[in-house]
């Protein structure tokens, strides 16, 4: 006899106002496997683990754990039900350790000191976690942060575990790490359900595929039997889009020039270390690295949120480095945010609203002093039908659509403006193929039109594929260039942690070389390559 499902949603419809998210889902996990869920933006990935966890109560339908029917009020009841759910967005106190993030709210579980050092030692060692209790965790790179959201779904005894998009900020190292992690919880009986938009991982890692398209289930599939096309056709209906870039458009017209800028933290240490670089029209510049090695400085300095303390920033040949943001934007600076809830969008305001953030004073948001709501709202009308925002109306809030759709509506309201030179930081995160594709053509399109863009992403495919020229940030330095041409994501991920320098070109035959290499550096910049937050 067969046992029960570890976990099994039948019949979930979920419906908002003026939207049904979720409808008439089915969904099963075995024990012991990584079942993976996959779909577009807005297809209701999220609503559905929400129910799961017990962040929303469903409209219809039921749920069973280990063969029992459940319901749930709150996650702690999906908790003591053996579910656990780790975040896309990391939930961890940089100023706690490991072990008091992971205690924090459980301590009756172990109590606060030597039983819980202990029980997170053995969960560490039993899942190859590598996990030090006593360390900070602002001194913490990313994949060690995501093994500590690990840890603490573990530590209170989840035996079916969510991962919401967990590749998404990590190298390609890391991530051979991370899925080395997951087969030690399948080897120990324990669920994952696995959800991301990078079908290739999902191929490789996954032992089941659930597609949900437009709110509904609409089939399964077999990794073994099933290439990243076909999942591709499933999710969206169309083929898995690339990001390559085929004709050159750069000019001898520099747009940006930076030179020398450096800036230290209160202790002395260089959080940008003589940062150097011009952008020339029609030119895409990659920026490649390890979050926290300088990227959100270098951004605030462009954009104007902070000043350099030395160094200067010219646009168009003229000194720009004393402008205030406000100028600096008005004079055709385009951001697509890293965090878009924090830097993007006011989630409590309707899309209209959020249409003029950061274009307060250009049209169509305003006339002269004053603004003009009625001109906002006919252009995020254009914006939500240009740019496919799925959503019932431009009155609802920005909270209430998928993070794809929130991503839309930022790169409409940038591109709307046709900036000189944009900033796009990670500009894709968290979006699906469908939407991933219109993103690039919008970036492709703008470039050819003489656009200058300085692009960070952790996607290095949609790094290599995109730009014309790349370069490597690592401790506040640039460090490496690459050709996009040649250079491959693996030779990309060693050079980011500090394994390369100087120009990166990899003849073949030394190819197999490279990652011994690359291991130990991982291994040695792991708590120093977010130092710079």
């Amino acid at each position: 006899m067969q046992p029960p499902a570890a976990v099994e949603l039948a019949g979930i419809t979920k419906r908002f106002p003026g939207v049904v998210a979720n409808h008439d889902i089915h969904l099963t996990v075995h024990r012991g496997t990584v079942h993976a869920l996959v779909g577009e933006n807005g297809a209701g990935k999220s609503t559905l683990m929400k129910i799961l966890y017990g962040m929303q109560k469903p409209d219809e339908g039921t749920i069973a754990v280990d063969g029992t029917r459940v319901t749930f009020g709150s996650p702690a009841d999906a908790i003591a039900r053996g579910i656990g759910m780790v975040h896309q967005h990391f939930m961890l106190a940089d100023n706690l350790t490991v072990l008091e993030n992971t205690v924090l709210g459980s301590e009756k579980l172990h109590g606060i000191g030597q039983g819980a050092r202990r029980a997170i030692r053995e969960l560490s060692d039993r899942y190859g976690l590598g996990i030090r209790p006593d360390a900070l965790v602002e001194d913490l790179g990313v994949a060690d942060r995501q093994r500590v959201e690990i840890l603490k779904v573990l530590y209170r005894g989840a035996r079916t575990l969510i991962l919401d998009e967990p590749t998404a900020v990590l190298v390609p190292q890391e991530v051979d790490a991370l899925f080395e992690n997951l087969r030690e919880l399948k080897a120990e009986g324990l669920s994952v359900i696995f959800i991301s938009h990078k079908l290739g991982e999902v191929l490789s890692v996954a032992d089941d595929i659930t597609v949900i398209r437009r709110g509904t289930t609409v089939g399964t599939a077999t990794p073994a039997e099933t290439t990243p096309r076909q999942l591709a056709e499933l999710m969206v209906g169309s083929e898995l889009p690339t990001p390559e870039t085929c004709e050159s458009t750069v000019t001898d017209r520099p747009v940006i020039e930076v030179d020398a800028l450096r800036l230290t933290a209160d202790g002395g240490r260089a959080l940008l270390d003589d940062i150097s670089f011009t952008i020339h029209e029609g030119e895409v510049l990659g920026l490649a690295g390890v979050e926290g090695n300088g990227q959100t400085e270098l951004i605030d300095a462009l954009i104007g949120l902070h000043g350099a303390e030395s160094g200067s920033i010219r646009m168009g040949g003229e000194d720009i480095t004393q402008w205030a943001t406000r100028r600096r934007r008005e004079q055709g600076i385009g951001y697509i945010p890293e965090d878009r809830h924090r830097h993007g969008l006011l989630l409590d305001a309707p899309l209209w609203e959020n249409r003029i953030l950061g274009h307060v004073t250009e049209r169509p948001n305003s006339r002269g002093f004053w603004l003009d709501p009625k001109g906002a709202q006919a252009d995020t009308r254009r914006i939500v039908e240009e740019y496919d925002v799925r959503t019932p109306g431009i009155d609802v809030t920005a909270g209430s659509l998928s993070g794809g759709n929130q991503q839309k509506l930022i790169v409409g309201r940038e591109m709307s403006h046709s900036p000189r030179f944009l900033i796009a930081a990670h500009p894709t995160r968290g979006v699906d193929v469908g939407a991933q594709a219109q993103i690039w053509d919008q970036i492709r399109e703008a470039r050819r039109e003489g656009l200058g863009v300085l692009l960070i992403s952790a996607d290095l495919d949609e790094l290599i594929g995109l730009s014309d020229t790349l370069r490597v940030m690592y401790r506040g330095r640039l460090v490496a260039d690459a050709d996009p041409a040649t250079i491959t994501p693996e030779e990309l991920g060693s050079a980011m942690t500090g394994a390369a320098s100087g120009h990166l070109d990899y003849p073949e035959e030394s190819a197999e070389a490279e990652p011994a290499e690359t291991e130990s550096a991982a291994t040695e910049s792991a708590a120093t390559e977010d130092e710079s937050r």
